[in-house]
This record gives C-alpha cells, structure tokens and sequence, in this order.
C-alpha cells in the first residue's frame, strides 16, 4: 500500500468518504472502459521485484535504524516498510527476455550493497530473510512503527475494525499461541515480491494458473519456519499474515466471513475486475484518500485515469497473488500479477532461482494447460498452498487429474521442466535458465531449501544451549552465509559457536526466561505438590489461581519442613499448597536486565524468581538458566584460546 497521503476512513467526515467512494467507483467504470475499449498495453512483457529487508545490530537483533539510513540514503528505488527496522527496494522493470535475469541479480546486488555501506555507518547490517529468527514480541510495539501517517492509519483501521487484540495460533514441530494489542505482528514478515506484466486477454487464464502453481512454488522456495523460537509452518509467513490482520471475531454462528489476506475463492472467469469488485464488496474501505482526480472525466478527454482510490483500497486487500494496474512510461495502462508468496532470502542467488522457476512455470504451465481449471479444481489449488505453506518440501501434493506427488518429485518431473520450456519461449538466455533453474533442481536433489535448513539447524543449536543463543547463532549464520551469496542447498550445518560472539550481557529476562511451566493451585493437596516436585526434579513451583495469575511459591524447603515435622501451623491443620506457599515471592518483569535479575537473586539469596506481567505468570529464571549460559561462555572462551 504505497500511497502515502491516506488518512483513515473512521476519521475522515461524511461527505470525503462519500467522495472517495464515489471515485471509487467510478475508477471500476474506468478500469471496465479501458479494457473494452482496448486502452492497455499488450505489445510487450514485463517483469519487475520489491526486496525487503530486515536491519540487524551487532547483537543479531533488530535494529531501529531506517529512517536513519533513508535521511543519509534516499534514492527513489528505497523506501520504507511497516516497522523500523525494515527497508523495501523497488527493482527496475525489465522487458522479460534475454538475460533479464542476470540484470536484474546485477541491479539488486548492487543496491543492497548501496545500502549496506550506510548500513555499517549505524553499527546494522542487512539481512534477507522471511521471518528473523532473533524477533522479539516487544519488538513489535508501536513504538516502533515506522513514523509515516499511512502506517499509522492502516494500524489504526484494523485495530478499529478488530476491537480486542490479536490472537495468533500456530503449530508445527512446537506451538505457538499468542495474543498481540495491535497488527504490528504484520512487521515480521519480508517477502521478495514478483510483478509479471499480462496481456488484458490472457489475464484471467494467468491468473489461474498463479493460483495453480502457488502451493508447488511454496513448497520448494519455503523460508520463514521459526517465529519466536517456535518451529511452526515450513512458511509461518502464509498463516502469520493472516491472523496479524485478521479483524473477524469468533461467534455463535456459522456466517462465512472472509480474511483480508487470502488465497481466493474461485477461479478467475474474464478478468481483474471480478477481484476488485468482489474486494470492494467483501471489506470495509479502511483509507481513504483525497482525490483530485475524476477518472471518467480523465476517459472522456483520452487521458489515462491514475485510479488513485482503487489503488488505495487494493493496497489493503492483500491477496497472495495480487491484480496490480499501473501506467507504463509510455503512458498506456498495463496490468501485472504479483505473486506475495515467496519469503526474502536466503540468500541473492536463491531469490533469483524462485524468479526464474515462477515466471518460467507460470508461461510454462499455461502453454501446456491452456486453461487450468480443465485439470484441476480450485479446492485442490487452495488446499496445495496450505499444504506447501505448513510442510514445504517435505509435502505431497493433488496435482493434476487428481494424482498424488511429492514436493520433490513434482518440481523434478514436471515443474521444472514446464518452468525451462517457458524461459525458452519469452527467448531467456541459456545460461540464466541453467543457471537458476539449475538452483531449483538441486534443491529437489538433495532435499534442502531454506526452511528445512533453518529448522535443522535450531533444533541442533537448542539440544545444546539457550533459546536466545540458538536463535542468535541461527540468524548470525544465515547472515554469514548470505554474505558468501551460496545457494541454501549447499549451506552446511554449522556449529554452535561458528558464527557469532555470544554476548548475554544485554539479555532481557524474556529472552532467557523459562516458559514450559509446572504449576500448582493453592487447593492442591501437599501430597500431589511433592510428587509433581519429585517427578519434575524442581527446587520451585509457582502457584497460580484458575487466571494464571501469581498467588504465591512452594519450594521443596517448605515440604521438606512440613514432611518432617507435620505440625499443626499457628494452630491450623496443615492440608494445601495454600498453608504452606510463601504468599508475597519477589517476581521480575519480562523487560528487566540479565544482569537486574542477578542482582535482585543476590540480594534475596533467591534460587528462583517467577516472571510476571500485569499480576500473570509467564515465566520463571532459575539458578540453572545463569549455569547454562555461563558455561556456554566458559566453552567459547576455550575455543578461542
């Protein structure tokens, strides 16, 4: 959504948002008249990107830098994204054929390294990938929303239309249930965008087959498998969009109500207008904007309309494969596919491969298939980019004529080769199909994208150490490999301490904090306490009511002593938890310091301390949590001598 003079609906008077629903309307009767009458371009191809980026300090966290670098650095191919520690580039379009693809692989290169040496300037570095490992919730405040009217409007109209927070739920190999005051959850997500231009006739057949090769394409090129030190979705970006943004609620009855992020609902029958009429039906109009321009009045006089309100509305319907209009230098109209489902990175090379392998198919497969919806239903596509999105290369797909293949199998027998058939027939140099489509093949061969890399290597780093040290350790060896540009499918597995030097010295207590928690009640009889605490091998239970909030601590000092003595306390008869808890423990906030923390356990003489937040009990640090990390550093000291 890169219109930037926007201002939200809600707060906007009467007669504006008639207006821009007026115009709004009136840019469909435009858009309805210019392809009937032939005003778009179809006499050339087009292919164009948009890299976002993740800005990391020399911690391997988010930096805040953005606006910063944009003061220093601002070219008109830069812009800014949804938080502050990202950054957008917007690619050149380039006609589709020849070495296009080298081009454009030369272009980004040097753009990002244009960035980078700014970058450096501020102590940060760039990195590509879909989701940061190292992101933290409290980096997602709105605080750090970028400072730009159009950010905070869009925020504001979804949190209007949602009325309670978010809530975002999620499994895979772990869990994750969260709940989140705002979108911002949005922010964690960067995605390398591609832009196909589309002859106005051929629209609705492309189209289709976008949707057809979306869950295929995801699958091979999946690269955002970790969310706050969850393993979740081969692609968590597919599910976190949706809910981050998800203003339904849940209710007693079984009206169908739609997400603003989705896949669709239907094959596409005539043309974009059916998207954009269905869109402006579905959602509410959350910006509005003012317009000068009359886009009837424009056709009357011959002129090209700019269709300012139904780009404004499309910029906050995010489809994954989304219609796009725009005007070409030559004036004319034009029409292009953007495909949002590929995350950013891992590496340069890897993003140019899924360029190449999803404009090739998508020429490719609608040369072989003509019309897609012939071959397969749009339950079968749908259900294949769920599929692609949770288990990447690992899934099996209904492909056409309703056979079942595996990811791997697919993409080797016949994606593949459609995909070089394609590249072939827009006349795509040689030596670009070899050498991207070549990328594509060897991660079918060797069963490695940059999902299941990631996920193999977290799980190795957190058998042995903290969840911050392996998430830090992850993002400093995807950072580390980016910067030698291989593609992920030859990345080794690296070790723990190759990368990076650890430093826990800056550790918030939510970084570090024990979360898989034994709990008690007050109500609980001693006996079970004692048996939970010997099973367990804890020092420590907190106890919490039925709203998991602290009430108190039991530590195995207090049964000892009951155990030993059973005597009756200040003349009661010892039963519960509740008898013998201490009622007002010392808690720490989830913001503290590692090194707050150590002192208040000093000054106290605490082996454990429970984290809480507005009286709930979310965490606990224990004495062994210190132990772990200083061993860690003892280890690394070692190995640097």
């Amino acid at each position: 959504m890169g219109e930037e003079q926007v201002r939200l609906a809600s707060s906007t008077g009467k007669d504006e948002m008639q207006h821009f629903v007026k115009q709004l309307l009136r840019d469909v009767q435009a858009y309805e008249y210019m392809l009937e009458h032939d005003w778009f371009e179809d006499d050339i191809i087009r292919i164009g990107a948009e890299q976002e980026m993740c800005l990391v300090n020399k911690y391997y966290k988010p930096s805040y830098v953005a606006m910063d670098i944009l003061e220093e650095l601002h070219p008109e191919w830069l812009t800014t994204e949804l938080a502050q520690f990202n950054l957008e580039i917007n690619l050149d379009p380039l006609e589709f054929k020849g070495d296009a693809f080298s081009q454009m692989e030369v272009q980004l290169r040097e753009r990002l390294e244009t960035i980078h040496e700014v970058a450096l300037r501020k102590n940060s570095k760039i990195l590509l990938t879909g989701i940061l490992p190292s992101l933290r919730k409290f980096d997602l405040g709105m605080d750090k929303l970028t400072p730009k009217e159009r950010y905070k409007a869009l925020m504001m109209a979804l949190k209007h239309l949602r009325g309670s927070d978010y809530e975002l739920r999620m499994d895979g190999i772990d869990e994750l249930n969260i709940q989140h005051d705002s979108p911002m959850l949005e922010a964690c997500n960067t995605s390398f965008q591609i832009h196909l231009q589309v002859r106005p006739n051929d629209f609705a057949r492309m189209y289709n087959i976008a949707q057809a090769v979306s869950g295929p394409v995801l699958a091979m090129c999946a690269n955002s498998p970790i969310l706050f030190g969850k393993r979740l979705w081969h692609e968590t970006r597919i599910a976190l969009f949706q809910q981050s943004i998800d203003n339904r609620k849940s209710r007693n009855h079984l009206r169908q109500r739609s997400p603003r992020v989705g896949f669709g609902k239907h094959w596409l029958d005539h043309s974009a207008l059916e998207i954009y009429k269905e869109d402006i039906s579905r959602f509410r109009i959350l910006l509005g904007s003012e317009i000068t321009q009359d886009s009837i009045e424009c056709i009357k006089q011959g002129k090209v309309p700019k269709l300012k309100a139904l780009q404004v509305h499309n910029g906050t319907v995010y489809r994954w494969n989304r219609p796009c209009y725009g005007i070409s230098p030559n004036g004319k109209p034009h029409m292009r596919i953007e495909n949002r489902i590929l995350g950013a990175g891992p590496t340069v090379i890897d993003e140019m491969a899924n360029t190449a392998f999803w404009l090739g198919l998508m020429e490719g497969a609608a040369d072989h298939f003509g019309d897609i919806r012939k071959h397969m239903s749009f339950d079968d596509a749908r259900d294949n980019f769920v599929k692609g999105a949770k288990l990447g290369i690992d899934c099996r797909f209904t492909w056409t004529k309703d056979t079942k293949v595996s990811a791997m199998d697919l993409a080797q027998q016949e994606l593949i080769p459609l995909a070089r058939h394609g590249l072939e027939k827009r006349g795509i140099d040689t030596a670009d199909i070899d050498k991207y489509l070549g990328i594509i093949e060897e991660r079918a061969k060797h069963h490695m994208n940059g999902a299941r890399w990631a996920l193999r290597t977290f799980t190795k780093f957190h058998k042995e150490t903290n969840i911050d040290e392996s998430l830090t350790s992850l993002t400093a060896a995807i950072l580390h490999n980016q910067r030698q540009s291989k593609p992920v499918h030859t990345w080794e597995i690296p070790e723990l301490h190759e990368f990076d030097k650890y430093d826990p010295s800056r550790l918030l207590v939510e970084e570090f904090m024990d979360t898989d928690l034994f709990t008690v009640r007050k109500e609980d009889i001693l006996e079970f306490a004692s048996d939970l605490i010997s099973w367990g091998d804890f020092d420590f239970l907190p106890v919490e009511n039925a709203q998991g909030e602290l009430v108190g601590m039991l530590s195995i000092k207090q049964l000892l002593n009951y155990f030993t003595h059973q005597a009756p306390f200040n003349g009661k008869e010892i039963e519960t938890v509740g008898d013998i808890m201490e009622i007002n423990p010392i808690t720490v906030n989830p913001q503290a310091s590692i090194l707050d923390v150590i002192k208040l356990m000093k000054k106290h003489n605490l082996k454990a301390v429970p984290v809480t937040k507005n009286k709930e009990l979310i965490g606990m640090v224990r004495e062994k949590d210190f132990v772990i990390i200083s061993n860690r550093l003892i280890q690394r000291m070692y190995l640097e001598l």
